[in-house]
């Protein structure tokens, strides 16, 4: 599984920093907390990659490099690739109204007050654009500062939220739902998590006249050979799934919310959702991070442009959208043991705007909640890849993605 040189190796990453990561991610492993994960950390051309542990709690098949695991929010750097192609083929602009393929978003109600009852609103002072669905500024989305609020119990109540326990309906009905909410936030004022993911998929599905996955494999998936990433896994691939588990948050006792086989993810889903709903191997992944940091081209062939790939991977919001995502790194600290302290957001990604831990200014990349992260940073020309299925209920797999990340900066050597 290992790909080790000696000494120091010419990827600037040292022999002994890479053996002192696996014996931390196996620490993990062997408390008893992470049944199993496959790590990926890839620099200048030379990739190294540990598969550690079963596939289930109980034991069970040993995790393997080609695991396929569900990615959740890992999804959304992944999957906002697409409206970038349409971006740059003049199918899209930034400052669009999207009202044109998502009427259901046209003439917007807005809430006085965003934590107030939702029939207390005024008209949007303006459409939706695909900027603010791009930088999750639209005016609706999961937001820790107003948990409990009217506006964010219906949002969970409409079924438009992928939970463990809900399946999303298929995309009219979805828009639909989402047409009834009343916006919290006027479009552009406020970042707000999640939601504007889902739309996006939604939008390149009106756009192209082909489904959201099609777009995505024919533009993104197959030119870059990720051919273990979807929004399903076959039934010749879901030995290669592992269950999904939610540890009891009181007794850490090991909950299955998704198998494999007969699970929701082993037939097509109604929704494609690029918030949450890809699946993927370490290796796909890298194809795609490793692209975006050769700014858009893979091989001798160009999947976006340069500028596109520097409008995703950079700081986009401004000071008074930076409040709420501020308030999700600040209050959430304790759940994420140090994860979200980046900053910026840039399209579908965190990006660092500060030096808060270990890693550089300028990395970008995002979490996921069933125990998945993937970051690359330009400035060290470093990918980082860790995926586990223990969800963040109990704060076993953040600590995880922690120590992955502490270990990834310490063997670097140059």
């Amino acid at each position: 599984m290992k790909k080790i040189t000696t000494g120091q190796s010419n990827t600037g990453l040292s022999e002994t920093g890479l053996r002192r990561m696996r014996d931390v991610l196996a620490r993990h492993v062997e408390s008893g907390k992470i049944p199993g994960l496959v790590a990926l950390v890839s620099r200048y051309g030379e990739t190294h990659v540990e598969a550690i542990g079963t596939m289930r709690h109980d034991g069970g098949a040993p995790m393997r490099r080609d695991t396929i695991f569900r990615l959740a929010s890992t999804s959304k750097p992944l999957a906002v690739a697409s409206v970038m192609i349409l971006l740059d083929e003049c199918k899209l602009h930034l400052d669009d109204p999207v009202d044109t393929w998502l009427p259901e978003l046209a003439d917007r109600q807005v809430l006085k007050r965003a934590d107030g009852p939702l029939d207390d609103t005024v008209p949007a002072r303006r459409p939706i654009t695909v900027r603010d669905l791009l930088t999750s500024t639209f005016g609706l989305g999961v937001d820790i500062t107003l948990m409990g609020s009217p506006i964010q119990n219906a949002i969970f109540e409409s079924g438009i939220y992928d939970t463990p326990g809900a399946e999303l309906p298929e995309p009219d009905e979805w828009m639909r739902r989402l047409g009834t909410l009343p916006l919290s936030y006027q479009p552009g004022e406020r970042w707000q998590y999640h939601v504007s993911n889902e739309v996006l998929g939604v939008l390149v599905a009106r756009v192209t006249g082909q489904t959201f996955e099609t777009f995505l494999r024919e533009r993104i998936l197959d030119p870059l050979g990720m051919k273990d990433t979807g929004f399903y896994v076959p039934a010749n691939k879901i030995d290669r799934l592992p269950p999904a588990f939610n540890p009891d948050p009181q007794t850490g006792e090991f909950i299955v919310w998704d198998e494999a086989a007969g699970g929701r993810y082993s037939r097509p889903p109604a929704f494609q959702a690029g918030g949450g709903g890809l699946l993927s191997t370490v290796d796909d992944y890298h194809a795609y991070l490793r692209m975006l940091l050769n700014q858009g081209m893979h091989g001798t062939e160009r999947i976006l442009s340069r500028p596109a790939v520097q409008l995703m991977t950079t700081n986009r919001l401004t000071p008074e959208q930076q409040a709420a995502r501020d308030a999700m790194a600040k209050n959430n600290v304790h759940l994420s043991h140090g994860q979200g302290q980046h900053g910026g957001w840039g399209f579908g990604m965190a990006v660092r705007t500060y030096r808060g831990d270990y890693a550089s200014i300028g990395q970008f990349g995002w979490d996921g909640g069933t125990g998945t992260t993937t970051y690359a940073d330009p400035d060290k020309q470093l990918t980082g890849i860790l995926l586990t299925q223990v969800g963040m209920s109990t704060p076993d797999s953040a600590r995880l993605i922690h120590d992955f990340w502490t270990m990834v900066y310490q063997a670097i050597e140059d």
